[in-house]
């Protein structure tokens, strides 16, 4: 069956909205009782409350409300929603973050909306114009569920589109050349945003019809500094090495010594999930596919034992369990793509301790055949010369430098994102990417097929898209671009090509407040390639007030430093089974400190609407909220991610 008609049979029009809700088999088109169109996630109920739609996610307690609104502007316009919906919500709006103009939506919104700690949810109000009428989407959603159902909520918001708007498409067009004066509009957006986002150094490349069109930096390696960031520059790219890990393994594929369905467990047989029944399911391409269930499990790898190797690896996947059923929907898991590393280690050297066989195949499969000189999983040799200093905000949203102590536990799961790089030789990854597998030179570095193989579709990300293996595939504007970004404290990066037009873009900074280049610029180069509507600097300079307002809010709810009255209640030290020890210390300035053992940050405190207390360790690119209470008689500290909880007790 064609594509393009099997991905029209798999989004129906559901014919009219129930009063009573109503189970969706599948992903379904519907609109808004003022033509606000949408997309509802499979497994979801729908039905009409007054002029509302509400979703509600298969966990109960957890929904989303859509609704048209005449409002004279975007918080009336939150408000008249909220009396509509849930007119009994009295949250206090503690945040409101501006959003790009995009498909068509203008004075986009998002309102959050005060939680406690142990309702482990959150609360918000997307509030968009278009012409002299407001849509609004309510959000009040369970942290687990949000976590595990990612890419079904940002369906919802993604596919919602105004009354008879056609979102832009670049299908059937013929890409003009990036030529001098382009790509001079290029150099001055980077330029612009560059210092609209107060980003110490940005370095920038694009390649068209095989050639290296654009490769230059802008601003500094080092904030204060003078040295210049360029295009042999070092940044740490994070999860953009999950590319070349599973690039690494298509090389194996060809070599003969691994298929892409060879069972993991008879490569690794020291691989194990808490959910067996899983785990003998996963062939060599589920380790990279966000498909096998398994949820983002990170701090057991941020906050683990300082000597750790990269077998913590295994030793984390052994305490997963899947919170979706296996292929069900995308979830993005970090330890089972370091596990595909590993994979191709271990079968290229079996003799080699796992991360060593891991450094060693990817040096001889994808380095050093596709001339990445520079490139390197050795952060001693990366951070010499010519790298770029991480940096993020502080707590107060000034410029300051991240503790690389807080990215070298990537070290332990390197093949998800332990990778450094520069402009130079992704450009030449890139190049053979758009090449099919061809270098320079003529001669063929890996077969069509296996590098087709990563960017099939393994499980769908949203209606215009999908992930393969290590690579997201996005076409939306009518046109594939394959992607992947990466993000570390103190580094965003991301690198995208566009497959049928010969063009590729790699984008790396060295700062939290570069994330939005991310996506503006591949958007920026779309732009200039279709002529497209000028979203990009939009997006940016949205992006830069919601830093500055965010920072804002954040900073009015803390007590910094920390209550002493807080701090008074705090055991000198505190143990996790998993996660190892916290210890309460006091820094040279007298500001009491939380010692994760490898870096430690001044504390803060927050009192929650519940009356509970936050402790927050303040510092540039990472600040953890842990919940300060007893248990059993013991003062606790815990931390959470959205789908897990980690309880540290005080210990003498």
């Amino acid at each position: 069956m064609p594509r393009r008609l099997l991905i029209a049979l798999l989004f129906t029009t559901l014919p009219a909205l129930a009063a009573e809700p109503v189970r969706l088999e599948r992903d379904t088109s519907g609109a808004t009782a003022a033509g606000t169109t949408f997309v509802a996630p499979a497994g979801w109920s729908q039905h009409r409350r007054g002029d509302a739609v509400v979703l509600k996610a298969p966990e109960a307690g957890s929904w989303i409300a859509l609704i048209d609104v005449d409002a004279k502007d975007a918080s009336d316009a939150a408000a008249k929603a909220w009396s509509a919906v849930d007119p009994a919500m009295q949250r206090e709006r503690t945040t409101a973050t501006p959003l790009g103009d995009k498909d068509g939506w203008r004075e986009q919104r998002v309102f959050a909306y005060a939680t406690s700690p142990d309702e482990r949810r959150s609360v918000s109000a997307r509030v968009m114009r278009y012409g002299e009428r407001w849509s609004v989407r309510l959000a009040d959603l369970a942290h687990a569920v949000s976590g595990k159902r990612e890419a079904q909520i940002a369906l919802v918001f993604d596919e919602l589109l105004p009354k008879g708007h056609v979102r832009e498409t670049f299908a059937g067009r013929r890409a003009h050349a990036l030529d001098a004066a382009r790509l001079e509009a290029l150099d001055a957006f980077v330029a612009q945003a560059r210092t609209t986002l107060d980003v110490p150094g940005v370095s920038v490349g694009v390649v068209q019809n095989g050639k290296v069109v654009f490769a230059r930096g802008f601003g500094v390696r080092e904030h204060g500094k003078p040295q210049k960031v360029d295009a042999d520059t070092l940044y740490l790219i994070a999860s953009n090495t999950k590319s070349l890990t599973t690039l690494m393994l298509g090389k194996l594929v060809d070599e003969g010594v691994l298929t892409w369905d060879t069972s993991v467990r008879k490569v690794l047989p020291a691989f194990r999930l808490a959910d067996a029944e899983t785990a003998d399911k996963v062939l060599v391409r589920h380790l990279l596919c966000a498909c096998t269930g398994l949820p983002r499990h990170d701090l057991e790898w941020i906050l683990g034992p300082a000597d750790a190797t990269p077998a913590l690896t295994l030793e984390i996947l052994g305490r997963m369990t899947p919170t979706s059923k296996f292929g069900e929907m995308y979830q993005y898991s970090n330890p089972i793509a370091a596990a595909a590393g590993l994979v191709g280690g271990h079968s290229a050297y079996p003799s080699l301790e796992l991360g060593a066989a891991y450094d060693r195949v990817m040096a001889t499969r994808v380095f050093k055949p596709l001339r990445m000189t520079r490139t390197t999983l050795d952060f001693d040799r990366a951070t010499r010369g010519n790298y770029a200093r991480p940096y993020a905000f502080d707590v107060d949203g000034n410029l300051a430098p991240v503790a690389m102590a807080q990215n070298t536990p990537i070290r332990n799961v390197r093949p998800a994102g332990g990778a450094w790089s520069n402009v130079n030789d992704l450009l030449r990854y890139v190049q053979m990417e758009l090449a099919q597998g061809m270098l320079p030179n003529g001669r063929r570095y890996i077969s069509a097929g296996a590098l087709a193989a990563r960017q099939a579709e393994q499980v769908r990300t949203g209606k215009h898209s999908w992930y393969g293996m290590g690579l997201d595939v996005d076409a939306r504007w009518g046109t594939p671009m394959v992607y992947h970004g990466g993000r570390l404290r103190g580094y965003r990066t991301n690198m995208a090509w566009f497959p049928e037009h010969g063009v590729g873009v790699v984008v790396l900074t060295n700062a939290d407040n570069g994330n939005v280049l991310m996506d503006a610029l591949p958007r920026r180069v779309a732009e200039l390639m279709f002529d497209g509507e000028p979203e990009a600097q939009s997006a940016v300079e949205a992006a830069a007030e919601t830093a500055k307002n965010a920072f804002a809010a954040r900073r009015r709810t803390l007590t910094l430093p920390a209550d002493a009255a807080v701090v008074a209640t705090l055991a000198p030290r505190y143990r996790n089974e998993v996660l190892g020890t916290i210890a309460v210390t006091t820094l040279d300035d007298g500001r009491h400190a939380f010692d994760f053992g490898a870096w430690r940050a001044p504390l803060a405190s927050r009192r929650n609407p519940d009356g509970s207390t936050t402790v927050v360790a303040v510092a540039a690119g990472w600040s953890p909220e842990l919940l300060a209470d007893t248990r059993d008689g013991k003062r606790t500290l815990t931390i959470r991610d959205q789908q897990h909880e980690y309880v540290y007790v005080e210990v003498d």
